[in-house]
Parts: structure tokens; C-alpha cells; sequence
């Protein structure tokens, strides 16, 4: 049964257009989340992104942009989480000279769904720094942090 939504938030020192380019330009998104990119930020269009070691596959499903955009979400070869089990909504606000950013991610089972809350806020931090034109660090490893997320 899946859990409650995932919600986590976070402002991001640029404007809507920026923050909305970092979820639908393959380049962009692979600069805060994940190793390799397609996206194909149509309504259908393809969502895929491999995030140290997961194969996450989806489709774009709403897209207002540079406000709004709704992707199905899921992990390719999952029979727990296949793609398009669960969906992620990303709202963007101005606020403040820049963007409240906004995720809710709905329909995740269990383990996902106590693993996803601490991955988000990681990543929404590095989207924060950078959309704002920061750099991050160099990469972590992969296995350490998959290791690091195990109950």
C-alpha cells in the first residue's frame, strides 16, 4: 500500500524560468541530480534519469511552465516501484527574489517511501546552489551513498 505523499521544499536564489529549465533540459538536470539525462519535457515525452545506480524512468505528464510540472516515476525492472508507479509534482513560487520550490511525491510502497524523503532534501539543497550559479563538489561514490541510505 502506498504511503503518504513525500513533500519537501526549498528556496532557490533564481527566478521560476531557471528552476523549471533544471527539470526539463537533460544538461541542467544532470548538473544537481543524477548521471545521465533524457528528457523530453512534452506532455508524454520521455523522463529518464539514472541516479547513482537507479534507472528512474517516467514520463512528463502536466507541464505550466515555468510554474508547474507532473512526471510519473519509477525504477526500470522494479516490481515494487516500476515506471510510472508514482508521480512526482514540482510547483514553483516567487518568492523572495527567487523560487519556492515545492515537490509532493505520491504513490510510493515501502521501502521507497522511507528512503525518498532524505533523497529529495539532498537533492532539492544541490538544485538550491545550482540553479543560483554555484558549484557542487566533486562527486560522492555511488556505492557509499547507496550504502549510506540502507536501513
Amino acid at each position: 500500500m502506498p504511503a503518504d505523499p513525500i513533500t519537501a521544499s526549498i528556496h532557490v536564489q533564481a527566478p521560476p524560468e531557471r528552476v523549471f529549465e533544471h527539470f526539463t533540459s537533460s544538461t541542467a538536470m544532470t548538473k544537481w541530480m543524477g548521471q545521465w539525462a533524457e528528457l523530453v519535457p512534452v506532455i508524454g515525452g520521455r523522463f529518464a534519469v539514472n541516479i547513482e545506480g537507479v534507472a528512474v524512468r517516467g514520463r512528463y505528464l502536466e507541464l505550466d511552465p515555468p510554474h508547474r510540472l507532473v512526471i510519473s516515476w519509477g525504477h526500470a525492472g522494479s516490481i515494487r516501484l516500476p515506471p510510472g508507479a508514482s508521480t512526482v509534482e514540482i510547483a514553483l513560487t516567487p518568492e523572495a527574489g527567487g523560487t519556492r520550490v515545492e515537490i509532493h511525491h505520491r504513490q510510493l510502497p515501502e521501502p521507497e517511501a522511507s528512503r525518498h524523503p532524505a533523497g529529495w532534501r539532498r537533492f532539492l539543497a544541490q538544485l538550491a546552489i545550482i540553479a543560483a550559479g554555484g558549484e557542487l563538489g566533486p562527486p560522492a561514490d555511488p556505492a557509499a551513498a547507496r550504502a549510506s541510505r540502507r536501513p
